[in-house]
């Protein structure tokens, strides 16, 4: 267990927009900052981060909280495992006692997989650097492909025994389940026996952004042509190879800061640009590239540079790529190496300057490069070069964005030597018949499911007035609860001819003190479960210390109540989103009307009510006509006064 003391030190320091800036490209909107969200696919920024708050909230998906709650969200962190990763992030001594046996065998079954990669990462890096079989292969290898030992510390690398069991035998010897190992794919289990997959490899292993290790890349150093040159983990709860990047976690700090992503095909090619100083460069790990992947690139940049072999097997990789990454309305470069050199090769023979000043030469807009490598390819055959100019035309028609359509198209008449009339026809046609190619798998779509349809027609939703009213005495105690205030208090009185008259009396008081004094006054009570525990929390803090900042309780709430807290807190920074100050929009501060504001709301909680106990009242009396109501009756008379007196004082029609 993780000391509480070690805990509090952790939410102190952390800092929220840092440790979601290692995972989102973040811009700054007022006095927070915003960005796509990480979880749902968008192109309009929906995700908000308030640093003085130190809460975020995703608009898009509701989901919100502090930087623990994103990290758990984000990478399926435990609550301790995100108290560690932020421990390590800010150099913070962590103080805990030891798990028992117990204590282990309750972990899930998804930690127990992490657990069981991070055993093996660190067995093949021990395996590479203290065994004589590593040193003389692996680590051999290694220095033969010029990694210094700092970069193999850096990344991790390690080397798997040419022996059958050695690791799997160690795993069980520590105490891991053959059950997991298996799930890992780190071991191969047939019948009563076990083998270890990556035997005789030296290892790389894959990373998470947040530097979790998910899985591993291997590659076989003998001649064997019956064995894969390279081997990555199978599919598992946590490894899914289409949403991984080779490298994002050294990476993406850089990436963000350079704005750039370089998009580079193998495990050594991410190593050797980033040992040469070139540190935004991700691998797609020999797959081919996914959505999944590009949208990780884009929380961190909008901008990607695809890196390839100069053999044409490389070129047509690339190529293929850059549809998928036009798609998510990304702005794409191109760039080649001289034949018979890769990004490895290469960067290992240069100096960063003559590598930094190369990729800056040579890295082509899409268009420019597509139509170069195709039109080369067609040659004079004036069928190729037509279904040339189409294949660019298509590219085109990826992109969401109608300006850069055009310009794009501009630029590839000026290529191709070829009207723009013509691309624009052509364009039109691929839009036209994407578009009811959509239409007829929508209408596909409803056919399936039109004997699902409900026939009663869907009623009228309808305002539960006391749950908005009961969230605004929430999101004022959120927001103001800590402020000094005048107030407008209003007393009840009979005047001189006996009838019940509200008069004021100016009070100053805490904002959560008034509130606190008027509910108990009415003897009223939440009726929103929520709402009623965070109400108390927040009386409660705020009584022990008026100092206490509030923003603090989402710390110690459920995801479910912190999703709703940063909901209320986060609803006056939601319009940043929008930009409203370029339209030269710019909503009132409420800050400037608080007491008024708390009046209002708790009149308008008491006028509610009291309608409400009319409405009871009258139907009492309806059920039960043959008896005489006087005393009913009479209530139903004073609670009507009372009502029309809250009613003139909040300017209801009576």
């Amino acid at each position: 267990m993780i000391s509480k003391s070690t805990i509090d030190k952790v939410f102190e320091t952390a800092r929220v927009e840092e440790v979601i800036g290692d995972f989102v490209q973040l811009k700054k909107a007022g006095s927070n900052f915003k960005g796509l969200s990480p979880f749902s696919d968008e192109r309009t920024p929906s995700f908000m981060v308030s640093p003085v708050k130190q809460i975020w909230k995703d608009f898009s998906t509701g989901k919100g909280g502090n930087a623990v709650a994103f990290l758990m969200e984000h990478e399926h962190f435990t609550y301790p495992e995100a108290i560690k990763y932020l421990a390590k992030k800010y150099n913070i001594e962590i103080e805990e006692t030891q798990q028992t046996n117990e204590q282990k065998e309750k972990a899930n079954a998804r930690e127990s997989l992490y657990l069981v990669s991070e055993f093996a990462n660190t067995y093949f890096q021990k395996t590479l650097h203290k065994t004589n079989p590593g040193k003389a292969i692996g680590l051999s290898y290694f220095k033969e492909r010029g990694f210094t030992p700092e970069t193999i510390k850096k990344f991790d690398l390690g080397y798997s025994l040419d022996e059958w069991q050695a690791f799997s035998d160690e795993a069980l010897k520590q105490g891991y389940n053959i059950e997991f190992l298996e799930k890992t794919g780190l071991t191969i289990v047939k019948g009563d026996k076990h083998f270890d997959r990556f035997k005789g490899r030296v290892m790389f292993p894959i990373k998470s952004m947040s530097g979790r290790v998910l899985g591993f890349g291997g590659r076989i150093l003998t001649n064997d042509k019956k064995a894969a040159k390279y081997l990555n983990s199978p599919e598992s709860d946590i490894y899914h190879k289409s949403k991984v990047l080779y490298g994002i976690y050294n990476a993406k700090q850089a990436i963000a800061k350079e704005d750039n992503c370089y998009l580079v095909e193998g495990y050594t090619d991410v190593i050797q640009f980033h040992q040469t100083g070139i540190h935004n460069v991700v691998s797609s790990s020999g797959t081919a590239l996914t959505p999944e992947q590009i949208r990780l690139i884009n929380r961190l940049t909008n901008n990607i540079t695809v890196l390839f072999d100069g053999d044409a097997a490389g070129i047509r990789a690339s190529l293929r790529g850059i549809d998928l990454i036009l798609e998510q309305g990304m702005n794409v470069k191109v760039c080649g190496f001289p034949e018979g050199e890769d990004p490895d090769s290469f960067a290992r023979e240069n100096t960063l300057e003559e590598l930094t000043t190369y990729l800056e030469e040579h890295a082509t807009d899409f268009i420019r490069y597509k139509a170069s490598v195709l039109v080369d390819e067609a040659k004079n055959d004036p069928i190729k070069r037509a279904e040339t100019i189409k294949d660019i035309v298509v590219s085109i028609s990826k992109i969401p964005d109608r300006i850069k359509q055009e310009i794009y198209l501009r630029e590839c008449s000026k290529i191709m030597d070829i009207s723009e009339t013509v691309l624009f026809s052509t364009l039109q046609q691929l839009t036209q018949k994407a578009l009811s190619n959509a239409n007829k798998a929508y209408k596909k779509e409803q056919q399936k499911n039109v004997f699902e349809v409900v026939k009663n027609e869907p009623q009228k939703q309808t305002v539960d007035v006391q749950y908005e009213l009961e969230r605004k005495i929430i999101q004022i105690l959120l927001l103001y609860g800590n402020r000094t205030e005048i107030f407008d208090d209003l007393l009840l009185k009979e005047n001189d001819e006996s009838e019940l008259v509200l008069e004021s009396e100016e009070m100053e008081a805490k904002v959560f003190q008034k509130i606190y004094l008027d509910l108990q006054e009415d003897e009223m009570e939440f009726t929103n479960d929520h709402f009623k525990t965070l109400y108390y929390n927040i009386i409660e803090k705020l009584n022990q210390d008026p100092e206490y900042a509030i923003e603090n309780l989402v710390n110690d709430v459920t995801p479910d109540v912190a999703s709703e807290i940063t909901t209320i807190l986060m609803e006056d920074e939601r319009y940043e989103l929008s930009n409203w100050q370029v339209q030269n929009i710019f909503p009132k501060e409420k800050t400037d009307t608080v007491a008024q504001l708390v009046n209002q709301t708790i009149l308008n909680l008491r006028s509610f009510l009291i309608s409400k106990k009319i409405d009871e009242l009258i139907q009492e009396v309806k059920e039960n006509l043959h008896e005489q109501h006087p005393n009913i009756l009479e209530d139903v008379m004073n609670y009507k006064k009372l009502d029309n007196l809250l009613s003139r004082k909040l300017d209801k029609p009576l």
